[in-house]
């Protein structure tokens, strides 16, 4: 056995799990231990986020974590070690493993295929450019930079992290003159180096970037720098850099006040799945306002009930059991679209979604077989779901295998919308806020409990009769809820 094969045998590394169905790519969210710590089979090492859930990854060896390979915040691919374990430590000093061995001889094979964007110790390197440039002449006067110095500026100045170079002699360094005040004049040699936003905010404030010494590395002009220069060059007495811009050219530099968040884990998920929902499937709504007043006293006198000690009961819970009983009534709006075969799936079960807001963005986990299970059964399990969705762990075979779902906009005071329906189910159905609203009951207007239904369906599926029978049916029973027993 050679020594490279005790090694690789001794340190084993940890790759990035596919923890759904086909996911490419998850977020490590946390780590529960560090290097140094001594981890056993099966022990949890990190939570990660994927396109659907968040999910605690266990590690499969025992021994020593020799070291993590992402930090906390890093998107992942799966498949990619993202930590190593000793898993002989009383062995004593090893080599390290082969990610950690030859840094440079990694650097040398990404920059000898830079096809795609190639995974290295921490993170990832710069994406490729498709953008062709002509080399730049040099100035009059200006030492030459070398290629990895040059290479590693412009990714900076394209907002990307530039790739280790290769370690190469090094010349002597130029001392550099002495530092200027800040907003000083400093004579050009070539045009200043700085990213777009920063060349927007000097135009933006009247700032000329040749006056402006540099305090970036490799000679970047920041926007520090620029704010410094333009604090100086103001009286004393003027107001701040933003409002003498906005006094003088009539604009008012908003970079300053504004987040970017970047686009990943749910909410990715999310937006991809409304977009190909929305542009797929042909969305009819439907609407129809129904007294519920007779749903709601049953909602308090089943909160006293012995069947229902312990659950939660509310009003979502009986508009879900409606549903599911006018489902039953009418068995082909339960349907999906295969486009591969052309072919219309009927469904003989029912996978009830409740859509769940939490702090990571919106999930749709579902009851499976909710059509068969009793009331106090549903409610138990409705129960757990909006739980486990609040706590971020909600799995993804939880949110697999939809048939149709219940979105409930009234308990933020919403009367109704148009839901978009969740990618491959039929239909979609939004439930509003409950109001007092006079209405006439028996002749007389009265003061009433009065909600909004709304139902878009996927019109391939559900025809306009079909589906208003089936919104109608769901009024109805709300209506009169003893119906709960005579229909179902």
């Amino acid at each position: 056995m050679t020594a490279s094969t005790a090694n690789a045998q001794r340190f084993r590394e940890f790759k990035m799990p596919d923890v759904g169905e086909g996911l490419t790519e998850a977020e490590i969210l946390k780590w529960y231990v560090q290097p140094g710590d001594t981890v056993t089979d099966g022990q949890v090492v990190c939570e990660v986020e994927t396109a659907k859930a968040a999910v605690e990854l266990p590690i499969p060896y025992t021994g020593v974590v020799h070291e993590l390979r992402f930090g906390e915040g890093v998107t992942v691919d799966v498949g990619t070690a993202i930590i190593a374990v000793d898993t002989d430590p009383g062995a004593g000093p090893a080599e390290a493993p082969a990610a950690a061995e030859a840094p440079q001889e990694a650097v040398a094979e990404e920059e000898a295929e830079p096809q795609g964007r190639q995974a290295v110790l921490v993170g990832y390197g710069a994406a490729p450019s498709s953008t062709k440039r002509r080399a730049r002449k040099p100035q009059p006067g200006v030492p030459a930079q070398p290629e990895p110095a040059k290479a590693a500026l412009q990714a900076e100045l394209n907002g990307r992290t530039a790739p280790a170079a290769p370690a190469t002699p090094v010349a002597p360094a130029v001392q550099p003159a002495p530092a200027a005040p800040a907003g000083s004049a400093v004579p050009a040699v070539g045009r200043p180096l700085a990213k777009p936003p920063v060349r927007k905010l000097a135009k933006d404030l009247g700032i000329d970037l040749a006056t402006i010494l540099p305090t970036g590395p490799d000679g970047i002009i920041t926007r520090e720098d620029v704010h410094a220069a333009a604090t100086s060059a103001a009286p004393a007495e003027a107001p701040g850099p933003v409002a003498v811009a906005a006094a003088e050219s009539g604009t008012v530099d908003t970079a300053a006040r504004e987040r970017r968040v970047p686009v990943k884990g749910v909410r990715k998920a999310t937006a991809q799945a409304m977009v190909a929902s929305a542009f797929t499937a042909p969305h009819v709504t439907e609407f129809i306002t129904v007294d519920v007043t007779r749903t709601m006293k049953l909602v308090q006198e089943l909160k006293q009930d012995p069947d229902m000690a312990g659950l939660r009961v509310n009003p979502l819970l009986l508009v879900a059991k409606a549903f599911l009983v006018a489902l039953k009534r009418h068995p082909e709006a339960n349907a999906a679209w295969d486009e591969a075969n052309q072919e219309i799936v009927h469904k003989d079960y029912v996978n009830l979604g409740i859509a769940a807001a939490t702090p990571r963005g919106l999930i749709v986990p579902n009851i499976k077989d909710a059509g068969v299970k009793t009331l106090p059964q549903l409610a138990a399990e409705l129960g757990d779901l909006v739980a486990t969705a609040r706590e971020g762990k909600t799995s993804p075979a939880a949110m697999a295998g939809g048939t149709v779902t219940i979105t409930n906009v009234g308990v933020f005071g919403v009367d109704t919308g148009t839901p978009i329906l969740n990618p491959g189910e039929s239909a979609i159905l939004a439930f509003g806020a409950v109001k007092l609203q006079p209405w006439v009951h028996k002749g007389a207007v009265k003061a009433r409990q009065v909600t909004t239904l709304a139902l878009s369906f996927d019109h391939r599926l559900i025809d306009g009769e079909l589906g208003s029978k089936l919104l109608a049916d769901v009024a109805a029973i709300l209506e009169r809820p003893k119906r709960l027993i005579t229909w179902g």
